[in-house]
């Protein structure tokens, strides 16, 4: 698929990093560096703008190596871009560790996942069938806890 992108970083446009990748890494576009202190949010921008077909969304992600290493995640996760937004990419960051961390240009700092969605109509109905495995049973009704 082709998905129109303005690129205004100094870095390269996103891509997979090998054949089986869902995910693209997204770098900060940063004038200087930009420190996260403990339990603080911040948007980091990447530079980036996209037109998505219709029907279609930009997932973000967090990566696994920053959240396992330093507590590094995205509160929204995953952040959902839809089609008709264009400004640009600018990623919701959290830092959930006790110690500052500082995000530098070019860093890797999240990853993009473009995905089909769905357009719901709604069908009001005064009953829904209720005879599955599950029924009714809630948070942890199929296991442990």
């Amino acid at each position: 698929m082709r998905v129109k992108l303005i690129n205004k970083s100094h870095h390269p446009a996103p891509s997979y990093a090998t054949s089986g990748a869902a995910g693209m890494d997204l770098r900060a576009n940063l004038s200087e560096p930009l420190v996260l202190g403990p339990f603080e949010r911040c948007l980091v921008p990447t530079g980036l703008f996209i037109e998505l077909p219709k029907g279609y969304e930009a997932q973000i992600r967090p990566r696994s190596g920053l959240a396992l290493k330093h507590g590094i995640s995205l509160p929204n996760s995953p952040g959902t871009i839809d089609s008709d937004y264009r400004g640009e990419l600018k990623i919701l960051m959290i830092n959930l560790s006790h110690e500052p961390f500082t995000f530098h240009d070019g860093e890797r700092i999240a990853q993009m996942v473009i995905a089909r969605h769905e357009v719901v109509e709604w069908e009001l109905v005064t009953e829904i069938d209720e005879t599955t495995d599950r029924g009714t049973g809630g948070f942890g009704h199929t296991g442990r806890d």
